[in-house]
């Protein structure tokens, strides 16, 4: 996906399972570092929405289309020269594989968390499309991300502040608020 695009333009990509904390703190993030925000969320269509709510896990042709839109998004942001962050859960590898074009400008960050404890969140959690039935099947298709995709990994029993505070510190920006620093 290597496209033409304005230098210093990143894209983080906050991936884990439902009740992780992806959006809370991938917004936490976006807002320390005055980058765009999205939740992956807003991408799905409202069949996939009753999917979910009703319980029911979505399958790869159900995702394909969501992911693709999700790229577009990460795409159209790069060739914008602007950063961004965006909530996905991305659970295989072949998923972030679709999200990341192979660009050496869109990060991985796995937020990491035990079963037990994601549970509880999602069972204290009120409003949301995501049925926490469906939890077991997340952790059944979860392919942490591996070394070689770079990823940044965050546990997720800190508060929130403090995750995005490790997030924004893994990507040593310096003092820049926004997209200079090494390269992942």
């Amino acid at each position: 996906m290597e496209t033409t695009r304005k230098p210093g333009a990143r894209i983080l990509v906050v991936m884990g399972v439902s009740g992780s904390g992806k959006s809370t703190v991938a917004a936490l993030v976006a807002e320390r570092l005055g980058w765009d925000f999205v939740d992956g969320d807003s991408f799905h269509t409202p069949e996939h929405v009753a999917k979910m709510h009703a319980g029911l896990a979505l399958d790869d042709e159900d995702r394909a289309p969501w992911l693709a839109r999700i790229a577009i998004w990460i795409r159209q942001r790069l060739e914008a020269g602007e950063s961004g962050v965006v909530v996905c859960s991305a659970l295989r590898r072949a998923y972030r594989d679709v999200l990341t074009g192979g660009s050496r400008h869109v990060r991985i960050v796995y937020l990491d968390g035990s079963k037990e404890v994601i549970a509880g969140r999602l069972a204290q959690r009120r409003g949301h499309f995501m049925s926490p039935h469906l939890l077991d099947s997340q952790f059944a298709v979860l392919e942490p991300p591996a070394p070689e995709e770079h990823p940044i990994i965050v546990g997720i029993l800190e508060s929130p502040e403090a995750m995005a505070g490790r997030i924004v510190g893994a990507l040593h920006l310096g003092d820049a608020p926004t997209t200079t620093g090494a390269e992942p």
